[in-house]
């Protein structure tokens, strides 16, 4: 295993010196973990295929599972693309640097892997200071996952990345929390018309100004197992914590009883369980067997975003073995943070507001 060496920056100001070790990390071919807008990367030379290979095995992620390549400037994208579409010029301009990442027709030099074998490669801009700093002090366009073990929830601080990678990464450059907290909106323009393949950072209303033809999926879009996705994320399981995750549907007091009835059932039968709910509803749930986080008023969805995987990862750290998890509302970042839910609960949603069966969902749980 690696020596893993945290090295703490200023994410507003790194300093140069600092940038340079791990930058030459990155040029040597080791691979490097950093703060972004969006979560925390896990950085390599994305023209060395056998770099690119060792994210792969740090994270123990799929090989059909695709990064993305993060540029220091616009101008960079003839390094890594074949040829740029119309729309792509507008979308630079609006949304880089920053939280959005565009599928585009691969450029030779980018190693094949990058990609999970597909002529496609994904691109973005990142807007953090420590981000860009190291992408212009290595010179280099650098593929970058989250930085966590696979399909765990992504890491907004630097000790999210070492409670996961310790050991399987060379270098961490601490540059606090991750200020969004959920990973960049992906468009693929490859595709006519354009297709939203995950949601993220910039909502999809914003981007319809620019794509009046995006084709925006109702449903989160799920890959097959076991062939190349187009975009990271689009796995069915994604971002789950250790605990078994279930999404409460429906009106406060609704989803309240069918919790309490849920919370009985698993409490007898010896399992520990979380409550991730609303500010505003978190008194509903005191004094009830269970172990409750509130996610951040429901009327701030940059607060409950920038918290939401911490969320899931404290109440991992308090040993519940089920977490039922409270939907927010759709719409700007409520579709992204609807979508990370919904694919740590591997796609498990009950609707108080309809009649359950308990039964196909409790039995697994109840064993």
């Amino acid at each position: 295993m690696a020596q893993t060496q945290i090295l703490h920056v200023d994410p507003y100001q790194p300093d140069p010196d600092t940038i340079a070790v791990a930058a030459a990390a990155i040029a040597g071919g080791q691979l490097v973990a950093f703060p972004t807008e969006t979560v925390y990367g896990l950085g390599a030379n994305a023209f060395d295929p056998a770099a690119v290979e060792r994210i792969f095995t740090a994270k123990q992620r799929p090989w059909t599972d695709p990064l993305i390549v993060h540029l220091a400037t616009v101008s960079h994208l003839d390094r890594v693309v074949q040829d740029m579409p119309a729309a792509l010029i507008g979308l630079a301009e609006r949304f880089w640097p920053g939280p959005l990442t565009l599928v585009l027709c691969r450029g030779r030099s980018v190693a094949p892997n990058v990609s999970a074998g597909r002529n496609t490669v994904a691109v973005r801009v990142p807007a953090h200071p420590v981000a860009h700093a190291l992408l212009v002090a290595c010179d280099l366009p650098i593929a970058a996952p989250s930085a966590n073990l696979f399909s765990r929830p992504s890491p907004t601080t630097a000790q999210h990345v070492l409670d996961d990678l310790d050991g399987r990464v060379e270098v961490i450059l601490d540059g606090g929390t991750a200020t969004i907290g959920l990973e960049s909106t992906v468009v693929d323009l490859t595709q006519t018309p354009p297709v939203l393949l995950r949601p993220g950072g910039v909502p999809a209303e914003l981007l319809l100004d620019l794509l009046p033809d995006l084709r925006v999926p109702a449903d989160p879009m799920v890959g097959a197992e076991g062939e190349a996705t187009a975009s990271p994320g689009m796995l069915l399981k994604h971002y789950a914590p250790h605990a078994a995750v279930v999404l409460l549907r429906g009106n406060a007091l609704s989803a309240r009883a069918l919790a309490l009835t849920i919370l009985n059932l698993l409490h007898n039968a010896g399992r520990r369980v979380g409550l991730l709910v609303p500010d505003e509803e978190f008194s509903l749930y005191v004094g009830l067997h269970a172990e409750v986080v509130g996610m951040g008023p429901s009327t701030d969805l940059l607060a409950v975003a920038r918290y939401l995987f911490a969320r899931l990862r404290e109440l991992d750290s308090l040993g519940v073995d089920v977490i039922l998890a409270r939907e927010v509302a759709a719409g700007g970042l409520g579709t992204a943070i609807r979508d990370r839910l919904f694919r740590a609960a591997e796609g498990k949603i009950l609707d108080a507001d309809a009649p359950v069966d308990l039964g196909n969902w409790l039995t697994p749980l109840l064993k």
